[in-house]
């Protein structure tokens, strides 16, 4: 004898399906769905469900944000939006948390704060880290839409005759079609200003101001050219 269900049956059990589904989706399949890949989002392994898991080796480009819990943000589905929050808290110097956000037309991040290492991603610039602060980005199609927080950039070495201990730090904006982190040191006389589009290329300029002939020297010798009374070094890659 076959199984006969009737409309109403199947629709309540399309929707029991339906409901599992959502209910254990695995993290890895969900970041699949929503594009992340596009933002430079990878993973050394992603386990768990769409409401709690682990990403292992967790990348943003060459970025490494390192082992984080991550879930779905089912108050942001309500607003058309995929909002995975990320978590790293064990009280200690690498703490990180935000978001990767994906939206209608729009991809990023939202109030990220914790370190972001570096290595040796924009080389020669003697950039080591970033210190996010509740640091928010968004692309729209090929465009900056919007940026903000606050981000602070430690250096990896020390070039003589320059003090940049306490790092150059600005705040996120955007800048026509780029990402703009306009950063500047204590003294201003030393910035670096990297841009960032949403294919993952990069321009990263650090400008030195100094009359000091020694140090203008050294920064000659580190790859700087002279434009006017500044030295620049400029360098240009994809992430």
């Amino acid at each position: 004898m076959g199984l006969h269900l009737s409309r109403r049956a199947r629709i309540a059990l399309f929707l029991v399906l339906l409901l599992g589904l959502i209910l254990f989706l695995p993290m890895r399949v969900a970041l699949g769905l929503a594009g992340l890949e596009r933002l430079g989002v990878s993973a050394r392994e992603v386990r768990g469900t769409i409401w709690g898991g682990r990403i292992d080796g967790l990348m943003l480009g060459d970025m490494p944000l390192g082992t984080v819990r991550a879930g779905l943000s089912p108050i942001s589905l309500l607003m058309g939006r995929a909002r995975f929050d990320i978590l790293r808290r064990r009280g200690q110097a690498d703490d990180i948390s935000g978001a990767l956000t994906v939206g209608i037309g729009r991809i990023g991040i939202d109030d990220v704060t914790g370190p972001v290492p570096l290595g040796r991603t924009f080389a020669p610039l003697p950039v080591g880290s970033l210190s996010l602060e509740d640091v928010s980005g968004y692309y729209s199609g090929d465009r900056c839409g919007h940026a903000e927080g606050r981000v602070r950039a430690h250096m990896a070495g020390q070039i003589a005759g320059l003090n940049l201990s306490q790092g150059l730090s600005g705040i996120a904006t955007c800048d026509g079609d780029a990402l703009l982190l306009p950063l500047v040191s204590q003294s201003g006389l030393e910035k670096v200003d990297l841009r960032i589009w949403r294919s993952g290329r990069y321009v990263a300029e650090m400008r030195v101001e100094t009359a000091d002939p020694t140090l203008a020297q050294t920064l000659a010798q580190a790859g700087f050219a002279q434009v006017g009374n500044a030295r620049l070094l400029k360098i240009e890659g994809m992430l």
